[in-house]
């Protein structure tokens, strides 16, 4: 299983989870490699291989390079959460720039039609694969648009909201599941990139249940697309929100 942006957060739980669950697992990151190297111990541990690959998928030599690595060590590729995302400060659309804009979709989207290119290659029966499965993490705020914080990354997520229904039915016929989890006001380190680190203590206790999510709790239901549990479901998607 190939996870991008599994150092921290929401990728470094579902490793974790999916090292439980008998999985090896290639840790993607692009810079924080002692992060990295935690999860992949955390991986062995379990019982299962493991390995860290420094790319950042939003440059396409650095996806094929990603890929290249895991065919050499780790071996068939049977699944990819397409995890890696970011975000910039909480400001209105009249405030960004083409810069900022630019930035958050290579990352959020061109990055994720790279990594998934490169699985559907690996994974297609018609390429002689053996089938797979994807899945997106993505966001609410592709619904809820984030208005007067992070409309650009809501726009993203929307996006690979997009590439997720596309991609599904491109490729059902070939063995591979793509689908969605859209994540709610979870608590990783990722609302510090966005200059409120204490987001989820202000917003949790204003969801329907009452407080903010956990990584763990995501990456539950990403393990859940990603089996056999899930074998007649694609191009759908699981809201991990807490009723938002």
């Amino acid at each position: 299983m190939v996870i991008t942006g599994a150092s921290r957060g929401i990728g470094a739980a579902t490793a974790r989870l999916a090292a439980e669950r008998g999985h090896d697992v290639c840790v993607n990151f692009r810079t924080n490699e002692a992060a990295a190297a935690a999860v992949v111990a955390d991986v062995r541990a379990a019982g299962r291989r493991a390995i860290a690959v420094q790319a950042d998928v939003a440059s396409e030599p650095d996806v094929v390079r990603l890929f290249e690595t895991v065919d050499a060590t780790v071996g068939v590729v049977a699944g990819l959460v397409n995890n890696a995302g970011i975000l910039e400060g909480q400001t209105r659309v009249e405030h960004m720039d083409a810069a900022r804009i630019s930035r958050v979709f290579a990352t959020n989207v061109t990055g994720a039609f790279l990594c998934a290119r490169e699985a559907v290659r690996r994974m297609s029966n018609r390429h002689g694969g053996r089938g797979g499965a994807i899945v997106n993490v993505s966001s609410r705020a592709a619904v809820l648009g984030a208005p007067g914080e992070y409309v650009d990354y809501a726009a993203s997520k929307a996006a690979l909201d997009a590439l997720t229904i596309g991609l599904s039915r491109e490729v059902a016929g070939e063995g591979i599941r793509v689908n969605g989890v859209r994540a709610g006001i979870i608590d990783t380190g990722i609302h510090a990139s966005g200059g409120e680190p204490g987001r989820v203590a202000r917003l949790g206790p204003l969801q329907p249940m009452g407080r903010g999510g956990q990584a763990a709790e995501v990456a539950r239901a990403v393990l859940w697309l990603l089996s056999d549990e899930a074998s007649y479901t694609t191009g759908t998607f699981i809201d991990v929100a807490g009723g938002r």
